[in-house]
């Protein structure tokens, strides 16, 4: 019943090597692809990195300056659009969860930091020595590509994990997140929120399905994530209704219902208490 675009990796002119992977610079991205600057969401993982002019980059309703040094890291189901200038320059690669996981085996595309949860923020900015130092390895991709000797698929598989590493070392250093016992029981509320949060508004019930106590459960959302249960479950909620609001073709009336709220009127209240705007005001404020 999605009514918005959602991209699968297949609508962009993939390269031979896989139909889970694609690697562009992203100036000739945008010759054949102009509708990624209206709202749209992926079905895969996507990594940007900048190196030249400015811009706006809205993801799930925050906005990122784009610069040089600018990487984005944006997981499947997240919306997303940008205002470029006309001198952008940089890379974009599309990969999917399954071909990165199968390829390496030991480890998951999950254990990197910026894709572990959905909470966490999908920019990095890189400082100048860090471009200069990383550039190469995006470089080599796009040559890569463009070759057809042997290990072409592992030499592409190996120079984007690389790029992964050093992602990952530079989040850490930015955003801290310990490796923590918490962290496990944040990801498995969050794949359980993605599939019963239009049914299931109760933090008891994700509590019991996680098989500890309602107070456990508050503790852990609220030492990672700063928020209690019921927070997290409404922010998910809402979250999901902006990204329907953006779609002319839901009445806000079908939004509520689609979100499991009968009653349209609770649904408006709960949405103004948490926005300070009405679903209706969200709506006009966001025309494109």
């Amino acid at each position: 019943m999605k009514k918005y675009p959602i991209y699968s990796i297949e609508q962009f002119n993939c390269n031979s090597v896989t139909s889970d992977l694609y690697i562009n610079t992203f100036k000739n991205h945008l010759i054949n692809h102009s509708f990624i600057e209206k709202p749209h969401r992926h079905n895969f993982y996507l990594l940007v990195f900048f190196t030249n002019g400015s811009g706006i980059h809205e993801v799930d309703f925050d906005r990122f300056d784009i610069r040089p040094g600018s990487v984005f890291v944006l997981q499947p189901g997240q919306m997303h659009h940008w205002i470029l200038s006309e001198d952008i320059e940089g890379f974009i690669a599309f990969y999917t969860a399954e071909m990165y996981n199968l390829y390496f085996g030991n480890k998951t595309i999950e254990d990197y930091p910026f894709y572990f949860s959905v909470q966490n923020s999908p920019e990095i900015v890189l400082e100048k020595e860090e471009i200069k130092s990383i550039l190469p390895y995006f470089e080599n991709l796009i040559a890569e590509m463009q070759t057809n000797k042997v290990f072409k698929r592992d030499k592409i598989m190996n120079l984007l994990d690389i790029i992964h590493i050093e992602l990952a070392r530079k989040y850490s250093e930015i955003y801290i997140h310990e490796a923590h016992s918490y962290n496990v029981k944040i990801k498995s509320l969050e794949q359980l929120l993605e599939q019963k949060f239009k049914e299931e508004k109760s933090a008891a019930f994700y509590a019991s399905a996680l098989n500890v106590s309602l107070k456990h459960l508050n503790r852990i959302c609220n030492e990672i994530l700063k928020k209690t249960t019921t927070e997290v479950i409404v922010d998910r909620v809402l979250l999901e209704a902006k990204r329907m609001l953006l779609d002319k073709n839901w009445t806000v009336n079908e939004i509520a219902i689609e979100l499991g709220y009968d009653d349209y009127s609770y649904f408006t209240r709960l949405f103004k208490k948490h926005t300070a705007i009405t679903p209706t005001n969200f709506r006009l404020l966001k025309k494109h």
